[in-house]
């Protein structure tokens, strides 16, 4: 995740068209299995992944609009929403994929960020679990001159904390691999090899780790033989072209096909929710993306 408030994304989006969004939903059967949408896009219910869209990245547009169009496509849900946002999704038979919880920058390697950070994620499982979803997200938050051994001792504290609520609740928590290089400077979580053994000192089935493609092509690239291996240490998964975290087309380098299809054979019941910026229109663009990641 990349939230606007704590980078430049928020201006690279665009202003829906209405007709446009109208062409997307043309020709969906409301009310019965999502059916194609216009221009011969299919349905992502045709797929064997669960695809999902992070909301932040569409902010001129309507949560309800944002819920219509989505179910239209196949959606099975809404990212990074709070339970405010609950009546909206569920009006349209959707579900929050992943709730949010925390503070990016001010995470668990921090001891003087436990407190909140805690009190946050309780709050979240706990009105996720009502719901009977399944996912809350966490950060490890900014280093600080902390380093990283330390600063995975604190998490597994504070982390010790928290779990048994989870497990308790039958819900996972999902601590989100971002970037250090590019979008957050100084954040701890920023490689697959110090989430993953996170994972293992915790050793709990209700902690496990959001693996964003779009950050981990920045800092350590070998996106598909990591999932191949590692999977198991992944409860959720982030799209996002690279560069510019912007459409999942040609003008990126990664090959969102064949990571589609490594992720669905993994055989791992997971959502798989896209979280690029639109440069275009912003639905004909999710659209194209969730077409592309049918497999």
């Amino acid at each position: 995740m990349t939230r606007p408030s704590e980078s430049g994304s928020e201006s690279s989006r665009r202003e829906l068209f209405r007709g446009a969004a109208a062409t997307v939903a043309a020709g969906v059967v409301l009310g019965g299995a999502p059916a194609a949408s216009a221009a011969g896009k299919r349905s992502a219910a045709e797929g064997r992944l669960k695809q999902s869209v992070c909301r932040w990245c569409y902010g001129k547009i309507s949560l309800d609009e944002l819920c219509s169009a989505g179910r239209k496509m196949g959606l099975v849900g809404i990212d990074l929403l709070t339970p405010a946002d609950f009546p909206t999704l569920k009006k349209h038979g959707l579900v929050c994929t992943m709730v949010s919880s925390g503070k990016l920058s001010d995470g668990l390697a921090d001891p003087r960020f436990h407190k909140d950070s805690i009190e946050s994620a309780v709050a979240a499982i706990e009105a996720t679990s009502k719901e009977g979803w399944k996912n809350v997200i966490c950060f490890s938050g900014n280093r600080r001159g902390i380093d990283d051994k330390v600063g995975m001792d604190n998490c597994v504290k504070a982390l010790k904390e928290i779990v048994p609520v989870a497990e308790k609740a039958n819900v996972i928590l999902n601590m989100e691999l971002l970037n250090s290089k590019v979008d957050h400077a100084d954040y701890m979580c920023d490689n697959s090899k110090w989430g993953v053994e996170l994972v293992k000192r915790v050793g709990s089935n209700n902690f496990k780790l959001l693996y964003d493609i779009y950050h981990m092509q920045i800092m350590e690239g070998d996106v598909i033989r990591t999932i191949e291996k590692h999977h198991d240490a992944f409860g959720h998964y982030h799209t996002g072209g690279n560069p510019g975290r912007h459409e999942l087309d040609d003008t990126q380098e990664l090959n969102y096909k064949a990571i589609a299809r490594a992720i669905a054979d993994t055989g791992d019941d997971v959502f798989y929710a896209h979280e690029f910026i639109p440069v275009r229109d912003p639905l004909t663009s999710l659209a194209e993306a969730v077409d592309l990641c049918i497999v």
